[in-house]
């Protein structure tokens, strides 16, 4: 397939007066990128690893997995932050929840994920003020609202969701809400890319890089992939063009055996990212080590509240008795994780673990790879 053409859609720039979206679905486009990534991937297996959750959706949705060659392996990786949530960080959510005074404000996925014995879905059902908000800055509106009460907010997310949070610390901190603080629980993509690709048990040969998050990163992060472990990766959309034009120049740089990092997503991401909002970040938040589900303590992988900012850091407000962790008998999210095995090859997958009974994070997100697997399970 020519350069030229497989291009065409990826030319649209950011600065556009508005985005033609058909040319990144093109039937015509799609067939000759398949067809070009047969050619390219030959015999050869070929293990490549969706980093972001949205990717594992887009693949799911558009049954990629079942039209590609069956010896290029798309595997889901750490890319769905709820997911990547530790049981021992839902535990203590749970407790804060039970703190009388204490509302929990938080996403909706949140809500539901399981810990050891319960979730805030419970919490709430038991009668403690759990609420779900669409953005940090409502549970800074809440706080305002409801100065009685001690308003906590559960942060979960990587890179594209923390300026966010960071910007809620720093409203409530100017408006002088002594009732508003985050749980903060973030953590930040490069470290978990650095432990799969260091891990014998995985056998990644590149990786599909996330979008959201490399529109506030950029591409330096990730330069240590090849430099250090031979891995390419490439950032890609989410439309079907997008994901295919990544895996395409993918399977090029394994093929070639030519590791790099680089940019299908241009209309999107720009190579240096947005300094704005990481200084944002930076303002607020350190770097601080986290464990991750399935991939234990990462050093320097989550961000910690400054101390400047310690009265919005709810870690250091409240002291709260949490539970003995127990991980879910037979739930292998975090084998999955971390690419050693796909959704299906769990035993409790579409047993004892569905969407509405999920065992796992993994069953419980909208981007879990479990969710995606189950609800696009013809095309897994």
């Amino acid at each position: 397939m020519a350069a030229d053409e497989r291009d065409t859609a990826s030319k649209t720039t950011p600065h556009a007066a508005a985005i033609d979206f058909s040319a990144f679905r093109d039937p015509h486009l799609v067939r000759k990128l398949v067809e070009h990534i047969r050619e390219t991937v030959g015999s050869r297996e070929i293990n490549l690893m969706e980093v972001c959750g949205t990717h594992t959706v887009s693949i799911g949705r558009y049954g990629f997995r079942s039209i590609l060659p069956r010896n290029l392996h798309l595997l889901s990786g750490p890319g769905c932050p709820v997911c990547v949530t530790a049981n021992r960080d839902i535990d203590r959510a749970v407790a804060l929840a039970r703190v009388p005074g204490v509302t929990i404000a938080t996403f909706g996925d949140m809500v539901r994920v399981p810990g050891s014995t319960s979730s805030l879905a419970a919490e709430k059902a038991a009668g403690h003020d759990v609420r779900v908000v669409y953005s940090p800055l409502d549970a800074v509106e809440l706080a305002a609202a409801e100065p009685e009460r001690q308003v906590v907010f559960m942060g979960v997310g990587f890179e594209t969701t923390t300026p966010a949070i960071a910007a809620s610390i720093l409203e409530a901190d100017q408006r002088g809400l002594d009732n508003f603080s985050v749980f903060c629980v973030h953590k930040t993509t490069p470290a978990a890319l650095r432990a799969i690709a260091d891990d014998p048990e995985t056998a990644i040969d590149g990786f599909i890089l996330p979008g959201h998050v490399s529109t506030i990163t950029g591409l330096a992060p990730y330069r240590f992939l090849p430099e250090e472990f031979g891995i390419p990766g490439v950032v890609t959309g989410f439309e079907p063009v997008d994901v295919l034009e990544g895996i395409a120049r993918l399977a090029e740089l394994v093929v070639a055996g030519t590791p790099a990092v680089e940019n299908a997503y241009r209309r999107g991401v720009s190579d240096e990212g947005n300094p704005v909002a990481r200084q944002l970040v930076d303002e607020v938040f350190e770097p601080c080590d986290a464990v991750w589900r399935g991939l234990g303590e990462l050093p320097s992988s989550g961000l910690a509240i400054r101390p400047e900012f310690a009265r919005h850091d709810a870690s250091r407000r409240f002291e709260v008795a949490v539970e003995p962790t127990r991980e879910p008998a037979g739930c292998r999210c975090g084998d999955v994780l971390r690419g050693v095995i796909a959704p299906t090859a769990c035993p409790l997958f579409d047993r004892a673990c569905t969407p509405e009974t999920p065992v796992g994070p993994c069953m419980v997100s909208s981007e879990g790879s479990c969710a995606a697997y189950w609800r696009f399970r013809d095309g897994a």
